[in-house]
């Protein structure tokens, strides 16, 4: 009798995903909804905790986009699945690991680097990413630590994406409304004694070409305690912008909305101000003379058509000076090169077609798929990982039937486990997670809010493995129960 089909109960395919954000749960979904494939799904992740960015990434005062996760706990909750956090991919596991023991992996690792604004000024002290400052409120391990000296009066937010604007609105929002949510302690303290009264958002091209929603902009309109100012000249439309306000729903609200803030009437005294700005850029972080930031200089622009159609700013040689001791740059983010992978410089993906890893020059690594930003860029919403992941688990059920001939009977079960275990490495499982999510809920609803993020590593282990005690302590009792 000849070896069973791969994808059948006699014979699973074993699939192991890299990363525990968006991506990696929705194509973890897209692969159990193949009602003709067997399948068999590890999640590795690099901290214990899963759900990547709802996790890390949302805006603490955006809970109902973290509603997702009751779908990623659906795929979780699957007797095929296994999740193992605290696992680094290249230190605790290698690729050649994964590839020994699974028959397809999958990257979904986003794109965790930032792209920078490559202008003098830019090391200065008070110069920062929009990505640590994210990760700090939100409570990300890695960022836990990071200082922000937020005792300037003015801040200035480089860029007009959604990301750009979460930082603008946190910085503006009341203390009070921010104890409301699940920010992470150190930042609430922090953002208590702020002295930030001015948030400057610079937009290198106009409003038409604003990559952020209307819903976030709405937003603006409604924080207490905060106005928001716009100069009607910013709002003037050259005729490319005019014909992209006609055609395009979104681009014509989020116009309507700067509109309405331009034609209020200046609010009172001591409110916070957030200040958009448009057709403007930085070309210099100016030095206070300790290495301090002390200034913004910025460049008026014009949009130019270019030969693909699109409108770019170019500058006109018109300059200003913003008094600013903090700085945000948030202009996009890029993937990291994976060791053994190829990675394309330019894009900042892992270069691939339709999921699909291959080589600069077309070849194919067999077995090895990508999905979410390292597979496309950042673009998109949470909901835009949805197609993507269904796209690679396409290409990987299409794939499955030829890998047959060439791949052993895997059963990577207890194999993984074992390897793990003689490596040392104390990996999380979705039990253990679950510990820790009951604990962070708990500490919150004694507060008064969704949760109380535990955000070091070592403290979420300690909660853990607390955890893990009472539940062999509870087994044992059962087990006595069950003999006498």
């Amino acid at each position: 009798m000849g070896s069973p089909r791969l994808g059948t109960a006699e014979r699973p395919l074993w699939v192991a995903i890299v990363g525990a954000g968006p991506a990696a749960y929705f194509t973890a979904e897209a692969l159990f909804k193949q009602t003709d494939l067997e399948v068999r799904i590890d999640m590795f992740n690099r901290l214990p905790t899963p759900f990547g960015l709802v996790r890390d990434g949302v805006a603490p005062d955006h809970q109902s986009i973290k509603a997702v996760t009751r779908k990623f706990e659906k795929v979780s909750a699957d007797g095929r699945f296994r999740y193992f956090g605290n696992v680094t991919i290249g230190r605790d596991l290698g690729r050649e690991d994964l590839l020994r023991l699974y028959d397809q992996v999958v990257y979904a690792v986003g794109t965790p680097a930032d792209r920078r604004m490559g202008i003098p000024g830019e090391e200065l002290e008070g110069s920062h990413s929009a990505t640590e400052f994210v990760w700090w409120y939100n409570g990300h391990p890695d960022y836990a630590d990071c200082e922000f000296d937020l005792s300037a009066e003015r801040a200035v937010v480089v860029g007009i994406g959604n990301v750009a604007l979460d930082v603008a609105r946190i910085l503006a929002s009341s203390p009070a409304a921010l104890a409301k949510t699940d920010i992470a302690d150190h930042a609430l303290e922090r953002l208590r004694s702020s002295r930030v009264r001015e948030i400057v958002v610079l937009g290198r091209r106009g409003p038409a070409q604003a990559a952020f929603t209307p819903v976030e902009l709405k937003e603006f309109g409604q924080l207490d305690g905060a106005a928001v100012v716009v100069a009607p000249a910013d709002l003037e439309l050259d005729a490319g912008s005019r014909e992209l306000v006609e055609k395009d729903r979104a681009v014509r609200r989020n116009v309507e909305l700067l509109e309405g803030y331009a034609g209020r009437e200046t609010r009172e005294d001591g409110e916070r101000r957030v200040v958009f700005r448009f057709l403007v850029s930085p070309v210099e972080l100016i030095d206070d003379g300790s290495g301090r930031l002390a200034a913004v200089r910025i460049e008026r622009n014009r949009l130019v058509r270019t030969e693909d159609g699109s409108m770019r700013p170019r500058g006109v040689g018109e300059y200003e000076t913003i008094e600013a001791g903090l700085a945000f740059r948030s202009i996009g983010y890029r993937g990291i090169a994976l060791p053994g992978l190829p990675f394309h410089e330019r894009w900042g993906i892992i270069p691939n077609e339709g999921g699909r890893v291959v080589d600069m020059d077309g070849t194919r690594y067999p077995r090895e798929y990508v999905a979410g930003w390292c597979k496309r860029g950042p673009s998109g919403v949470i909901g835009t990982n949805k197609p993507d992941g269904a796209e690679t688990a396409a290409a990987m059920v299409v794939d499955c039937p030829g890998l047959a001939a060439e791949l052993p009977n895997r059963r990577p079960a207890a194999e993984i486990e074992k390897l793990l275990a003689e490596r040392g490495i104390d990996y999380v499982t979705y039990a253990d997670w679950q510990a820790l999510d009951a604990f962070e809920v708990a500490r919150g609803e004694a507060q008064g809010r969704p949760r109380v993020k535990v955000c070091r590593v070592p403290e979420m282990l300690e909660v853990i493995h607390e955890a893990r005690a009472r539940r062999r302590t509870e087994e044992r009792g059962r087990e006595v129960t069950v003999t006498e």
